[in-house]
């Protein structure tokens, strides 16, 4: 199955496409603290991030990047109310350029980059001095078993996540780290969104798609894979080494 087509299918039902629910998604992008300005999301998805953003930033306008047509068509149409504020791009996020930015969100799309440290690189690169960024990236919770490592693969602590984020110069503001509740809600609406539309199509192989997802959630990471949304601020010049949390 086409790899755009199945994530814009399971993300029908979660379009956030992160275990954060919208009440904290709305928290999340009002302490970016903006009253005008440019935002540029990479991997916008569906846009809910940056859509959500720009409700909160009246003054601001915003691109949203990603390489995902099925995913900018429905980002494209849930956007309409904000006419020329918010505008979207089909591109890969790697090699995109497109000026200087105000703030710039990348939520769930580090492994686009190649870890997070490539990532934080590429979003600097966007970023005008003194800006805001809201990361969102994964880390293990928990010890994990043979079988979430298999899922998921090397992941840092929480820890560790935060003192790579300020050896590359950014400070960690606001932040939150989504509940057993999000994750639940995030990882039965994939996979029940995936099912169900394989089940109409009569497509066995998204069906499959959808029982490994499930298998390797509830067997495997479960209760051990962690996600942190937060909120970076460039480092003072003069603060010669991170802080640790």
């Amino acid at each position: 199955m086409d790899r755009a087509l199945a994530s814009a299918v399971a993300h029908r039902w979660h379009p956030v496409a992160a275990p954060v629910s919208d009440e904290n998604l709305r928290l999340l992008v009002a302490r970016l603290t903006l009253d005008d300005g440019r935002l540029l999301d990479l991997g916008c998805g569906f846009g809910e991030w940056l859509r959500t953003a720009l409700t909160v930033v009246p003054g601001g306008s915003g691109v949203g990047v990603d390489l995902s047509e099925p995913a900018l068509v429905e980002a494209r149409r849930r956007a309409a109310g904000l006419g020329e504020r918010l505008r979207f791009e089909r591109a890969d996020v790697t090699t995109w350029a497109g000026g200087s930015f105000d703030a710039v969100l990348c939520v769930g799309v580090s492994h686009a980059f190649g870890g997070l440290g490539p990532t934080l690189d590429a979003v600097r690169g966007h970023l005008r001095p003194g800006g805001r960024v809201l990361l969102g990236d994964a880390f293990w919770e928990a010890t994990p078993g043979p079988e979430a490592l298999d899922a998921i693969g090397d992941l840092p602590s929480i820890g560790g996540l935060l003192d790579r984020v300020q050896e590359h110069g950014f400070q960690p503001g606001f932040g939150h780290i989504s509940t057993a509740a999000e994750w639940d809600r995030y990882e039965w609406s994939w996979t029940g969104a995936l099912t169900e539309w394989a089940l109409e199509e009569a497509d066995d192989e998204a069906l499959e798609l959808a029982r490994t997802h499930r298998r390797e959630w509830l067997a495997g990471y479960r209760g051990q894979l962690g996600f942190l949304t937060v909120v970076l601020h460039d480092r003072n010049p003069g603060l010669e080494a991170p802080l640790r949390p």
